[in-house]
């Protein structure tokens, strides 16, 4: 076996594996280089030395006659790389989210009267929410987590947006197919337009025949986004993601192999973001709480391995999630550690033992010289705490 720099590295050669690198990069298996292309894969993903057996290289005409071998595969990039800090990421993401919930309101009021929404702005802040998302998905995530029950109708389909870029992320889809999944997140309760308010805004629980009423905004958003052009994955989002796998779903009762993957995911998405989200009526629950009801539902009404992953992407303390800590501080939970997701960086800023505010300071758990734990997912109403004023003060750079 012989190490040597990438910039050696030739067409023919046998890579054992990568020896140095700068970044996030996995070399699926050992294999040759075919050629130049695959070089500069390699060169532009941070590789900086690979290991290679000098006694497997071929020379040209070898090559040639041996196109069915196994060849080195381009580096996959780990769904958790972040190119930027989360602090660095946060301001132009809290403008993105802003200006998205400009463009839901502008996309009601054109629906309410009679006019057709605008495909491009959505595409366009999908794509957005996307390139965030690829830069480091925290700082959305975390925008995701701290809302405004006030907010919940405009927020809600903001938030299972980025909740689904996340997901398709972390499943390893390709660019276009995240933009319209994203797309049709953004979309999936657009339909609700047409429900009348008294309905939409009671905070109580809702009668049969309300219930049959608002049970058609599916259909509405089905029909509103297949109109716009959207294509057939944005308008089963939008009109299947109240269907369940058991066919007790609706509008369609649709069941099993009717429903696609990205239906399947946009169900889960949809019902935690639903249960961990504030209202004026109703206190959210909180991520384990949640994932706690979705896996009750399966598998008859979720599919169990898309869930799993599901939990496994976001974590089971998500980013913007209040916590309290054995020391008995609280903070935010700021940045995900993918390699120890018990162990994130939390931005602490209140003894709950004391009850009072102390310096803020980001506490690493993974952090050896840490001595200190989670201990609990908590609500900020135990503390008096408004996490949206501690948000735009303390987190936004």
């Amino acid at each position: 076996m012989k190490t040597i720099n990438i910039k050696d590295l030739e067409p023919g050669m046998f890579v054992v594996g990568v020896i140095k690198q700068a970044g996030h990069v996995r070399v699926k298996n050992q294999g040759w280089v075919r050629d130049q292309k695959g070089i500069k894969n390699l060169i532009q993903s941070g590789v900086l030395e690979v290991e290679i057996d000098p006694d497997k290289t071929l020379n040209q005409t070898e090559e040639e006659h041996n196109v069915s071998e196994e060849c080195l595969e381009p580096p996959q990039i780990d769904p958790w790389h972040k190119s930027v800090p989360v602090e660095a990421e946060l301001g132009q993401a809290v403008k993105m989210y802003e200006q998205a919930k400009q463009l839901q309101e502008k996309a009601f009021t054109d629906i309410r009267d009679g006019r057709k929404i605008d495909v491009t702005e959505f595409k366009e802040t999908a794509s957005g929410f996307i390139d965030s998302v690829f830069r480091n998905q925290d700082a959305l995530a975390c925008i995701a987590r701290i809302r405004d029950k006030d907010g919940y109708l405009l927020e809600h389909s903001l938030n299972v947006s980025i909740l689904m870029s996340i997901f398709a992320k972390h499943l390893g889809f390709d660019r276009a197919l995240i933009e319209e999944l994203a797309t049709g997140a953004l979309l999936h309760d657009i339909g609700k337009i047409k429900i009348p308010d008294e309905i939409l805004q009671k905070p109580e629980k809702l009668s049969e025949n309300e219930f049959a009423i608002m049970r058609e905004h599916a259909k509405y958003s089905h029909d509103i986004v297949k109109e716009a052009g959207l294509g057939t994955i944005a308008s089963e989002i939008a009109g299947f993601h109240h269907e369940r796998l058991n066919g007790t779903g609706y509008p369609f009762a649709k069941q099993g192999d009717e429903l696609s993957q990205f239906v399947r995911m946009i169900s889960i998405v949809d019902v935690y973001d639903a249960l961990t989200a504030e209202r004026v009526y109703k206190v959210g629950m909180t991520p384990i709480q949640a994932f706690k009801k979705l896996k009750a539902g399966c598998p008859n009404e979720f599919d169990e391995e898309l869930l799993n992953q599901f939990i496994h992407c976001i974590g089971m303390y998500p980013v913007g999630t209040l916590v309290k800590l054995k020391s008995h501080r609280v903070g935010i939970v700021a940045a995900s550690n993918p390699d120890s997701p018990l162990q994130p960086v939390v931005k602490v800023f209140y003894n709950a033992k004391n009850m009072f505010h102390v310096e803020v300071r980001d506490i690493d758990l993974s952090d050896k010289r840490i001595d200190d734990e989670l201990e609990a997912a908590v609500k900020p109403e135990e503390f008096g705490l408004d996490l949206i004023k501690f948000f735009r003060h303390s987190m936004l750079p």
